[in-house]
């Protein structure tokens, strides 16, 4: 089995934008790609696991994350880095149609974190979950990781929430050298 680091996209990976999908409005949190490559380096399995309500709400499609995926992967590989594997949670309890439904993968709920263990033989016990909300963490922790709240996109906000047995960085580079320490 493998160590796992987890990463929220929005507020973590980039800077949080309500409902991003379209790539014009992307950038990178300064330092985020250096960090996955401190994880790619350091031999660590990098996986994105994110809440994509906009599907559920009807502001954008599936595809539209799928493409923004495929648009971060390409400007990462350019700097050395790279995601092994995304995951992403369409649903949401106020959506429309087939996505409206209750289901285990949004967080806080792990089931996003538990897919990729089983799909990928992820260790969860030996790895951990990097967001910027109080949700991130908490599937995080429900999931047996290791969780680092960020303070960038809703962090700063969120510290509040979080109990004192979260570690906490100002960003997921700060996040990353702690772990590799």
């Amino acid at each position: 089995m493998k160590s796992a680091v987890f990463l929220d996209r929005d507020g973590t990976i980039n800077i949080e934008k309500d409902y991003l999908f379209q790539i014009k409005d992307f950038e990178f949190v300064d330092g985020a790609v250096e960090a996955i490559r401190l994880l790619n380096r350091a031999g660590l399995f990098v996986v994105v696991v994110t809440n994509q309500s906009g599907v559920a709400r009807g502001y954008y499609t599936e595809e539209d994350v799928e493409n923004l995926h495929r648009h971060i992967a390409a400007e990462l590989k350019v700097s050395g880095a790279h995601i092994d594997a995304w995951f992403y949670c369409p649903h949401h309890h106020s959506g429309r149609g087939s996505y409206a439904l209750p289901c285990k993968c949004r967080k806080p709920l792990p089931g996003m974190l538990l897919e990729a263990a089983r799909v990928y033989d992820i260790d969860l016990q030996k790895s951990t979950m990097i967001g910027d909300k109080s949700a991130d963490i908490e599937a995080g922790i429900s999931a047996g990781c290791r969780s680092i709240l960020v303070r960038t996109g809703y962090g700063a906000e969120e510290e509040k929430n979080i109990g004192s047995e979260t570690v906490v960085a100002d960003d997921l580079l700060s996040a990353v050298k702690s772990l590799l320490v």
